[in-house]
């Protein structure tokens, strides 16, 4: 017999935490994402007025799933609307319950929430990976009674690591290939090439050195890249964003998640790529080159030698994240779509009305939003 729990407050999350990093460990497909170490980070900066609803679903006294969960409200063009979704906000691709058994804590989860009075129009579990996720997530609402409406939210880029380096190489395309060795050959000449990949094992390894230097160091490069002259940025060095990613570096560190790279010439940052890790894959964070040292393709290559090293390394997976794909479609090997699942109360006149305009907006175009 399954018992469920609904916990309001991020300090209420604090006595779960080994039964949490348990789980995370058994998650399929598991990312730094849904560790409960991120989401107080996420909590602290960006709570605003969000309301926090974790389901922690309990057999013979044992925990054996999470689903975190949020209120919020947003405006769509049929009005406002209070959406019960996942607390991502996109900062990554994918996300999902806690557990061994995504689809099992879902419909457990799902179900305790029908037993309750709803405080959401909108039921929307965004960030679903659509290459095993969709259809048991699916299946689970439905048992719930929550019939799910499928939509695209995003498309995100993939990198397949599985052969060789020397494999995937051969299998890109010839002119991709000669602009690589001719950027690389270009920058060689600017000075003495040097590519740093820091990534500490943890706490279980004692290594929890967050070796500021090399953050820093990112950071200063994104400032001087194209995305640090954006007002509406979210790279490193953004005011809006600064102290988060701090926060969530030191996080990533503590739990063996950090995967940061950087390129040097003759000495000074060129070029960063910051990743976070969970096993063999690799979520890409965010990417920049500093001009000032090299626009000969410094970003590139940074990118294409932490590939390169992952192979030998024995990584599987590198999501490279939505947006930007056409620069990032010469390194993917396929494109993944992000799902949403929804469900609209049938007495929310809103949720109705938006459920109507998104089936027309997919029938007739295809187009992604809440309006």
């Amino acid at each position: 017999m399954s018992d469920v729990r609904q916990i309001e407050s991020i300090e209420g999350l604090a006595d779960l935490r080994s039964d949490w990093f348990r789980l995370w460990e058994e998650t399929p497909g598991a990312s730094f994402f849904q560790t409960l170490e991120w989401l107080e980070v996420y909590w602290r900066h960006f709570a605003g007025a969000q309301r926090l609803r974790v389901l922690v679903v309990t057999e013979e006294g044992r925990v054996t799933g999470i689903v975190p969960l949020v209120v919020r409200r947003e405006r769509t063009r049929a009005g406002p609307l209070r959406v019960l979704t996942y607390p991502l906000d996109d900062w990554a691709s994918f996300y999902g319950p806690v557990g061994p058994d995504p689809a099992a804590t879902l419909a457990t989860a799902l179900a305790f929430l029908k037993s309750v009075p709803p405080e959401w129009d909108a039921l929307d579990l965004r960030w679903v990976d659509s290459q095993w996720a969709t259809q048991p997530l699916e299946e689970a609402m439905r048992q719930a009674g929550f019939p799910p409406y499928r939509t695209v939210w995003d498309t995100t880029a993939v990198i397949d690591m599985d052969g060789s380096w020397e494999s995937y190489l051969a299998s890109r395309p010839a002119k991709w290939r000669h602009s690589f060795r001719r950027a690389e050959r270009c920058l060689q000449r600017r000075g003495r090439i040097t590519y740093i990949r820091y990534r500490p094992g943890g706490q279980p390894h004692g290594e929890t050195d967050p070796r500021w230097d090399l953050f820093d160091a990112c950071v200063r490069v994104a400032g001087r890249s194209w995305q640090g002259s954006s007002v509406t940025g979210t790279t490193l060095s953004h005011q809006s964003v600064r102290s988060f990613f701090r926060d969530a570096h030191v996080a990533a560190v503590r739990l063996g998640a950090l995967d940061l790279n950087l390129l040097l010439v003759d000495g000074q940052p060129a070029a960063f790529a910051y990743n976070y890790r969970c096993g063999p894959s690799i979520y890409g964070v965010r990417i920049g080159f500093d001009p000032g040292v090299s626009r000969q393709g410094a970003g590139h290559l940074v990118c294409v030698y932490s590939v390169r090293d992952g192979f030998q390394r024995g990584d599987r997976l590198y999501d490279m994240g939505a947006g930007y794909l056409e620069t990032k479609r010469h390194l993917a090997t396929r494109l993944v779509p992000i799902h949403r699942l929804s469900h609209y109360r049938t007495k929310g006149p809103t949720a109705q009305l938006l459920r109507l305009r998104r089936w027309l907006q997919q029938t007739m175009v295809g187009q992604r939003g809440l309006a």
